[in-house]
């Protein structure tokens, strides 16, 4: 059964590639697409949600956005796997450090993604899911930030539901150890691991929440590029 186009994506089956970069901003996905893939074909505009298929060094791959927040990205990326043959998803996010040693512009690589989102309630498991990114992936991403001397940190973050909170309880997060907070990364890993492909996650620390630094939104979408390249040199 063709379930191409779908509600959300306006590709055909065949015009998305089994790798795909995803950005919270589509915008983020354009200059990605403009600035690094050869020849990019638009093969979405469906909601403003911009996603390109081109190539990088020989190497065919697509880059999109998915939204703000678990709802947006477990649609897309659910669509993805499940009708597109999409066998890899990389997210290339922004963050907001909870640690000292993770400073505005760092990468956070997603080993584990905590959440406080029900989104996991769908599975109906008798526990606790422990969303987790791929092994391959996450080593080869900590490999070429090495490789190119950028400052990382590996560890669990968390997908929160809330943006604005009027009880983040961050302290309680940091005191189990997690890295930074970002919205979308235990959605996509339950959604891999449902589906039986991979999912990784990388963040660019855009904002501190202990010191209250912040990038402004252009900055978010025009200087991660240390992420960009970490991201497709896993392709």
């Amino acid at each position: 059964m063709n379930n191409t186009p779908t509600p959300h994506i306006g590709a055909q089956y065949g015009e998305i590639a089994e790798t795909i970069l995803m950005a919270g901003d589509p915008l983020r996905a354009k200059f990605i697409a403009d600035h690094f893939l050869t020849d990019p074909v638009l093969f979405n505009e469906v909601r403003g949600m911009l996603g390109y298929t081109g190539t990088y060094n020989g190497k065919r791959v697509s880059v999109m956005g998915h939204g703000m927040g678990i709802p947006s990205i477990g649609i897309y990326s659910y669509e993805l796997f499940n009708f597109y043959g999409v066998k890899t998803i990389i997210r290339v996010g922004s963050a907001g450090s909870c640690h000292p040693d993770l400073k505005l512009g760092d990468i956070v690589i997603a080993q584990g993604a905590c959440t406080d989102s029900n989104y996991g309630a769908q599975f109906e498991l008798p526990g606790t899911f422990a969303p987790i990114a791929d092994f391959d992936l996450l080593r080869a991403a900590a490999a070429a930030c090495e490789k190119r001397k950028i400052h990382y940190m590996v560890g669990n973050i968390l997908s929160s539901d809330a943006f604005y909170s009027d009880n983040p309880h961050t302290d309680s997060w940091m005191k189990m150890g997690v890295l930074a907070v970002e919205m979308e990364a235990s959605a996509l890993y339950m959604n891999a691991a449902r589906s039986g492909n991979r999912a990784l996650v990388i963040c660019t620390i855009s904002d501190h929440i202990l010191t209250g630094e912040e990038m402004t939104a252009d900055a978010r979408r025009t200087t991660f590029t240390n992420m960009m390249e970490v991201a497709l040199s896993l392709i």
